[in-house]
């Protein structure tokens, strides 16, 4: 089930924010820190910055003065789970919700026993819920990520490629030989978290322009640009079968560093991540909106809405 703002228009980008990308920014973020303190502030500031909306990190409700449309995050570990948890998203509001389904150590029995449950919940309570591609869960490998889409045709994933690139080493061996293989992952994209890894490193900064090498890439090998084909193709998957009304939330989920997600460095007295992620998740927002539109003149010229 994607989802859906119930007009008639063709399918469209959202661009949402992660709450966590907001955890710990530097003290030279170009976000500035006291507009954490009130959420009407702070939606106020992200929405003056092209964000359409933010996904919640935790159970708690919305903070009072919150402006924005919002989404949800949780995990699944037992069918039995599904029911309840996506209830409790469904009565609170949420446009959305993405899951961590599983540990990764589950038989197949027992992984699609998760991915039936999960798709149950959505349907009973009509809330669409995308099973995220990340580590330590039923999808952190390919092959079986594939086996689940091609035997759940209906389901649909929050695409966080960074697990994958980075993870699976997707340039090891050849990244067009992998991207083919993971299109019954692309055609079932119905939400994106955004961040942009290297083959080493889950967290990896790039620069502002965006159709360059990213300066901090140390190796050969150029990430942004992968993750442009990446991005790109997930998006196509999208748009090949979103109907009219139908939405894709992009939202960037850039975690700090007690996360191991962003690279910290002495600076002479203490530690200090690599970049502002903030600032960071405007240039994801800039580079998802620049490919959406390729990709929506690119399918709508195959399509008609």
């Amino acid at each position: 089930m994607l989802l859906n703002d119930g007009t008639r228009e063709a399918p469209k980008l959202r661009v949402y924010l992660n709450l966590d990308n907001l955890a710990g920014l530097r003290a030279d973020s170009v976000f500035p820190s006291i507009l954490l303190a009130e959420a009407g502030t702070r939606d106020a500031r992200l929405a003056a910055d092209g964000f359409e909306g933010v996904q919640l990190t935790t159970d708690d409700p919305p903070a009072a003065g919150s402006t924005l449309p919002f989404c949800g995050l949780d995990r699944v570990n037992r069918p039995a789970e599904a029911m309840p948890i996506v209830r409790k998203h469904a009565d609170r509001g949420d446009r959305c919700l993405t899951l961590h389904v599983g540990w990764g150590l589950e038989n197949d029995r027992e992984m699609f026993s998760l991915v039936e449950a999960v798709l149950t919940a959505s349907n009973h309570h009509r809330l669409p819920v995308f099973i995220e591609t990340h580590r330590a869960t039923i999808t952190q490998d390919l092959w079986r990520t594939v086996q689940i889409a091609n035997k759940f045709p209906e389901i649909r994933f929050n695409g966080d490629f960074s697990h994958y690139y980075c993870g699976q080493e997707m340039v090891y061996g050849g990244l067009e030989m992998k991207l083919a293989f993971m299109e019954p992952i692309f055609e079932r994209v119905g939400f994106m978290h955004g961040r942009i890894a290297s083959p080493g490193c889950i967290q990896a900064p790039i620069g502002q322009d965006l159709s360059a090498k990213p300066p901090l890439a140390h190796g050969a090998v150029d990430y942004l640009a992968d993750f442009r084909k990446i991005w790109n193709c997930a998006l196509r998957g999208f748009l090949r079968s979103a109907g009219l009304g139908d939405v894709l939330i992009f939202a960037p989920e850039l975690l700090p560093g007690n996360h191991y997600y962003a690279r910290l460095f002495s600076d002479g007295g203490g530690l200090v991540e690599d970049c502002d992620r903030y600032q960071q998740a405007l240039l994801y927002q800039k580079l998802i909106r620049e490919i959406f539109a390729a990709c929506r003149i690119s399918v709508q010229s195959q399509r008609r809405f």
